[in-house]
This record gives C-alpha cells, sequence and structure tokens, in this order.
C-alpha cells in the first residue's frame, strides 16, 4: 500500500511545490518551513525552533537572521528570560502564507472538479485518517523526545548513557501550510 501511495502521491506534491514556486521566490524551503512552524507556534525560541527543523542551532540562528532581514519575523525579548529570544510571523510573512495557500487551493480546486463525487468523498475520508494517524504517531514521538526514555532525566542529558548508545526516536511529521 504504501508503494502505491507513493506512486500517486506525486499529483499532489506536484501542486504542492508548484505553488511553493510560484508564491515564494522570495524565500527558500527551508525558511518556508521555518515561517510555517513560527505560524503554528508563535512565540517559539530559537532552540525549539531548531528542534522543530532538525537542524543545527547555529544554523536554524542564521536562517533567522536572514528571515528577518527579509521581513518575515521578528524577535522579541522573552516575557520571563530577556536572553531567550520569541519569534513572530510579520504581516508579509502571513500575506506570504495566504497566497501560498490560495494558490494551492485553486489548483486543487481545479483538479478535483475533474474527479467523481465519490471519488471527492473518498479522498477526503483517506486523507482525514491518514492525517489523524500521523497526528497519534507524531504525539507519541514528541512525548518520548520530551521526556527521554528515563523519567525525568531530558533526552538532551541522560545519566551514563554517551550520545551513540541513546535509543533512537521514530521520524517526525511536519505539517505543510
Amino acid at each position: 500500500m504504501a508503494v502505491e501511495l507513493d506512486a500517486v502521491a506525486d499529483a499532489l506534491l506536484t501542486v504542492w511545490e508548484a505553488a511553493r514556486e510560484r508564491t515564494t521566490s522570495r524565500v527558500s524551503g527551508a525558511q518556508l518551513r521555518a515561517i510555517m512552524l513560527v505560524e503554528q507556534h508563535d512565540g517559539i525560541n530559537l532552540r525549539r525552533l531548531a528542534t522543530g527543523l532538525d537542524m543545527l542551532l547555529s544554523s536554524a540562528s542564521r536562517l533567522c537572521d536572514r528571515l528577518v532581514a527579509a521581513g518575515m519575523l521578528e524577535r522579541e525579548p522573552g516575557r520571563f528570560d530577556r536572553r531567550e529570544i520569541s519569534l513572530h510571523l510579520t504581516p508579509e510573512a502571513r500575506r506570504l502564507l495566504a497566497e501560498l495557500r490560495d494558490d494551492r487551493r485553486q489548483q486543487l480546486a481545479a483538479i478535483l472538479a475533474d474527479m467523481t463525487p465519490q471519488g471527492r468523498q473518498d479522498l477526503l475520508r483517506g486523507m482525514r485518517e491518514f492525517d489523524e494517524a500521523a497526528r497519534h504517531r507524531n504525539a507519541s514521538v514528541q512525548s518520548v523526545e520530551a521526556t527521554g526514555p528515563w523519567p525525568g532525566v531530558p533526552l538532551e542529558h541522560p545519566v551514563g548513557l554517551p550520545t551513540q548508545e541513546r535509543p533512537a526516536t521514530g521520524p517526525r511529521v511536519a505539517r505543510t501550510a
């Protein structure tokens, strides 16, 4: 089933990528993912952003520098710790995401119009179930990552266990705009 889904998902991915290329020529793919993550978690700090993007902290910091310079992100000192920076979208970034989504929805509507009503309903039902399963899997992974495999010991600092011996957690599932 995974092989068949992978084969037929090309059309959907093509719509996504074409919309991204038409509306986001001002930002790279990594920058777009960062903008989407900040949208989902307004006020996110740099460390959480780096983790969410699966990047080194220094790489995420440079990425944010470029997004601030491009007028897409704003940095604000944290409420409780002034050394910590919280990230927020600018109106320009919100416009960019709205353009992206509008373009994608127009393209999807045109394709869906060529399908039978039953085919559209089946697709929607299957995609909702897929989304629910992916969210459930992601929540399980995040739960293990947040607490680590040893209760009370953060995953970054398990006592007496070298980094290479730490158990792997599963893949992350990221939502796109």
